[in-house]
């Protein structure tokens, strides 16, 4: 176990960081896939190990229960790291693909190789989830990898660094705490990768810090997601779904919807079913099934979005213990403050639309989101939504839902991001391949060096 290390204080000491992590890689410790896999092995037993632990921060932080944390932060990490090491020593390996005949004798593939030192900045609403999967990611491709957590969480950020700092070699893997100074100080350094979770105004500034040296940038965001009912859908299991995914985590989660868009003949349905759901859950911190929101100024945020005269069911909010009722908001216009941004909190607003053409041009009038869901049975319906709405991913006949199946990847597009990761993909988010040509010196051709005749091209065209 290392010694527990100093804090950084001044811009120096993150730089003298960098510039360890960038002499560690360039001595090639991390290329073999043995090295890789006895980290992710140790990450996954520390986790293991200080499970207990991990509950108990995030409980201080949020008031989140222990089966919550397992179900959306736990799991999900032992996941990544099962198929992780399960699958490393193939993706490391390379990718053999087809040679035209202008090449040959000779073969083609792609070599992967880790990117150098990596920047993974951390989210505060799935502090372990979207903080320690990215790094997975990074360990894989074989990187090294500084984290900086959310400072909102402050419990978990300090159970995170305390178990990385006290247990990896820091040339190698670690996690530098603070808030908007430290994070100022980090981007000023050079990268390889910065991997980003949170918002868009945030990514920008990101982005910005990136484009100097060219760093290769991955922006994991944010954005209105919208839920679209049809006529046909089937309403008790659509909005159960629909239920569960906006109100998980108190609402606090990038793909929860933030709007439903509901055919006029069917609005009083899905309305009703919808307060049904929300009292069968019986939503509070102390049932073990709601969070607080995590600090006092976006609980201000969220409880300024609720406009008494639309509330449909809740409203009610108590800013001592940052605790907001789930709300429904009925009679939203495109004009309505809770309409004008990202809502990360426990209200969910519902529009009525006549026509589908209606409905998509509502979605179509904001910046792409990063989900959308569609409730519908008809094909014709479906083949529409997949091919006219832009969005990151999304899901039918359910909601969030996607981001559980690591064989897709997850990921924004325009306002809502760029890059992808989860499983695989998160091994590609950290690497970069080389595209390889290997010929054979026992025989050449004459084709490229004399001449410029139009037999000659004819031939150039037909291998190619």
């Amino acid at each position: 176990m290392n010694a527990q290390l100093k804090a950084p204080t001044t811009e120096q000491d993150i730089k003298n960081i960098v510039d360890n992590q960038r002499q560690y890689f360039r001595t090639k410790s991390t290329l073999p896939v043995s090295f890789r896999l006895e980290q992710l092995k140790k990450l996954a037993a520390l986790i293991k190990h200080h499970e207990d632990d991990l509950y108990e921060a995030i409980d201080k932080d949020f008031g989140k229960s222990k089966h919550h944390t397992q179900m959306t932060e736990i799991l999900p990490l032992y996941h990544e790291l099962r198929e992780a090491i399960k699958h490393l020593e193939k993706w490391i390996k390379p990718r053999k693909v087809a040679t035209n005949l202008l090449n040959q004798p000779g073969r083609s593939f792609i070599v992967p190789e880790p990117l150098g030192v990596t920047l993974v900045i951390g989210a505060w609403n799935f502090p372990y989830n979207l903080s320690l999967i990215p790094v997975v990611g990074s360990m894989m491709a074989g990187n090294t990898t500084i984290l900086k957590p959310s400072e909102l969480p402050i419990e978990t950020s300090k159970i995170m660094a305390k178990l990385i700092n006290e247990n990896f070699d820091p040339r190698y893997l670690r996690v530098v705490e603070g808030a908007i100074p430290e994070t100022t100080a980090l981007l000023n350094q050079r990268y390889d990768k910065i991997f980003f979770t949170g918002s868009p105004q945030v990514g920008r500034i990101v982005n910005e810090a990136a484009a100097p040296h060219l760093t290769n940038v991955t922006l994991e965001l944010g954005g209105k997601n919208p839920a679209i009912f049809t006529q046909d859908a089937s309403l008790d299991v659509g909005v159960k779904r629909l239920i569960w995914s906006k109100f998980v985590n108190s609402g606090q989660l990038c793909l929860a919807p933030d709007y439903v868009l509901v055919h006029k003949s069917i609005k009083q349905k899905v309305l009703d079913k919808m307060v049904h759901e929300i009292k069968k859950h019986n939503y509070s911190v102390e049932n073990k099934n709601f969070v607080r929101i995590i600090d006092k100024r976006n609980f201000d945020r969220v409880a300024a979005l609720i406009d008494p005269s639309k509330v449909f069911y809740g409203g009610g909010t108590d800013r001592e213990e940052r605790v907001i009722q789930p709300t429904i908001l009925h009679n939203v216009t495109l004009d309505d403050a809770v309409m004008q941004d990202e809502i990360f909190g426990p209200i969910i607003a519902v529009l009525e639309y006549d026509t589908l053409d209606e409905a998509f041009d509502i979605v179509q009038q904001q910046e792409k989101p990063l989900a959308a869901y569609l409730f519908s049975n008809d094909r014709e319906i479906k083949n529409r939504f997949l091919s006219e709405i832009p969005f990151g991913s999304g899901a039918i006949n359910d909601a969030v839902m996607q981001t559980s199946n690591s064989n897709l990847p997850f990921g924004g597009v325009g306002n809502s991001g760029m890059g992808s990761y989860h499983g695989k993909y998160s091994f590609e988010c950290f690497s970069h391949f080389k595209s390889i040509l290997e010929k054979s010196t026992f025989i050449e051709s004459n084709l490229k060096y004399y001449g410029h005749s139009d037999k000659q091209i004819k031939w150039i065209r037909a291998l190619g």
